[in-house]
């Protein structure tokens, strides 16, 4: 198997870290009967840093593995069309 790593993995694996945390808390929240509102905050914080993670991941393999097969304008579009993933 081939290495696919990148120098954007290590803030990846950050950002999810960081979402990891913010799942334990929900978790911990919901056993806690906490107010709704505050899990739903956590829950999209959870979210945020899962679609953020994504995005990261997608554009540094555009990037680095799709680079050379396009011209750098599609490159650039495919780039702004992936925030709606």
């Amino acid at each position: 198997m081939t290495s696919h790593t990148h120098n954007s993995h290590p803030q990846i694996t950050a950002r999810l870290k960081r979402a990891h945390g913010h799942l334990a808390k929900v978790i911990t929240m919901l056993e806690a009967e906490a107010p709704c509102a505050d899990i739903a905050q956590q829950l999209f914080a959870v979210e945020k840093a899962i679609t953020n993670a994504k995005r990261v991941l997608i554009h540094d393999h555009v990037d680095h593995c799709l680079s050379g097969e396009a011209d750098q304008t599609a490159i650039e579009d495919f780039k702004t069309i992936t925030k709606y993933l």
